[in-house]
């Protein structure tokens, strides 16, 4: 991808989640898409160059709504003096096929939480290359002691509109998302507080029964985050906040496809309870060492320890991963769970529906990925294709 501009180019024979049959995009000397139209479509070519993609899949970058730092930052950490690396970070990012992100600021003290906020909110209305801040997800501090995992309990904070003007200070109009387990607030204020501000509620680190997460998503609450994780199991008697989520037709859940934080298995069951991309959208939940090589890390004031993209506590707590966001595109379709369309969604379009942007249509940059299934390694291989210059690889698959 790049947002150079030079001619106009037709990408033609595409297949383009979300659209039937093959699909010809027109993208105009600005980087612009004009039209999304049938192949055939009579007029629709013009004088200008051409690119056959032969059947390959045609969709815009991925967008990460849980990815909690990248190339040994973690976003909680962010200074005015480490400030320059979130534009390597974004550019790591865009090469890797994601169009945008909200950093996201785990639990710590508020003073760091607003340092990491007042950071980002000096970048946010510069950026020029790279994948776009698109906002700030607070993943706590108002969370379950007892589904608390990888945040350190002292710094977790009574769930009231007070604590939340606190972490918010200033900066309630870069916060995108705020995870928070609703069962902390029996008043039922701070979720419509929250909403209020134009702030999205999702539900997660918490032991929610199906009753409660049903309340917290009457008040406002329309995600959950990473399901599976860090909340009761589905139980055939109490389904918990998990079960009231995917049976609810307004609430998505994000989850991570890495194979470790949930089995194939279950991430199989979970598409076929929900509504797959109108319900789920995938997240990478990397850590800090997304981009470095496997080894010991530090993560606060502890370490963790990464082996094979999963990252653990010293004491085995499953902490996050270091895979990027697309690697889950192609771990759904590796394991049978999916079809390639369905799974470029989940990265693509589903995330954007989450937070209330669009996914692929006529009008937009034409920042572009393009996916092959390879027949005969049954593999699914995705590279950056962009209408101006060469295609550049990515993955092998």
């Amino acid at each position: 991808m790049t947002q150079a501009t030079q001619n106009p180019v037709d990408i033609i024979n595409a297949r383009v989640p979300g659209y039937k049959d093959l699909q010809m995009l027109l993208v105009n000397q600005e980087g612009i898409t004009e039209q999304i139209l049938p192949m055939g479509t009579v007029g629709a070519h013009r004088c200008t160059s051409v690119i056959d993609v032969a059947g390959d899949w045609i969709s815009l970058g991925g967008v990460d709504l849980q990815i909690n730092g990248a190339l040994g930052l973690a976003f909680p950490d962010l200074t005015a003096e480490n400030a320059y690396k979130l534009q390597k970070i974004r550019q790591f990012l865009w090469d890797a096929g994601v169009d945008g992100f909200l950093p996201t600021v785990v639990t710590t003290s508020v003073e760091k939480i607003q340092r990491s906020l007042a950071v980002i909110a000096d970048i946010i209305p510069s950026q020029q290359a790279g994948a776009k801040i698109l906002g700030v997800h607070l993943e706590g501090p108002f969370l379950n002691y007892q589904k608390r995992g990888a945040h350190p309990a002292e710094y977790l904070l009574p769930l009231t509109i007070n604590e939340v003007k606190r972490v918010l200070g200033d900066y309630a109009h870069i916060v995108k998302v705020i995870t928070l387990a609703p069962e902390l607030d029996p008043t039922g204020e701070v979720i419509p507080y929250l909403r209020s501000l134009g702030i999205i509620v999702s539900l997660g680190h918490s032991q929610a029964t199906s009753a409660q997460g049903q309340l917290a998503f009457e008040l406002g609450a329309t995600m959950v985050t990473h399901a599976f994780n860090a909340m009761p199991p589905l139980h055939h008697r109490e389904p918990g906040l998990l079960g009231a989520a995917i049976t609810h037709p307004d609430v998505m859940c994000g989850f991570i496809a890495d194979g470790e934080h949930v089995s194939p298995t279950m991430l199989q069951i979970l598409l076929r309870a929900s509504y797959q991309e109108k319900g789920l959208f995938l997240v990478s939940d990397a850590l800090s060492p997304l981009g470095l090589p496997d080894g010991v890390y530090p993560w606060d004031n502890r370490q963790i320890e990464v082996k094979n993209g999963t990252a653990r506590l010293a004491d085995g707590t499953l902490s996050g991963t270091t895979l990027p966001l697309l690697v889950g595109v192609q771990n759904l379709v590796k394991w049978g769970i999916c079809d390639v369309e369905t799974a470029i969604l989940l990265a693509t379009d589903a995330p954007r529906q989450a937070i209330g942007l669009p996914g692929i249509l006529k009008s937009q940059s034409a920042n572009l990925w393009r996916w092959h299934w390879d027949e005969v390694n049954l593999r699914l291989k995705g590279r950056l294709e962009t209408a101006f210059t060469q295609a550049k690889p990515a993955y092998a698959g």
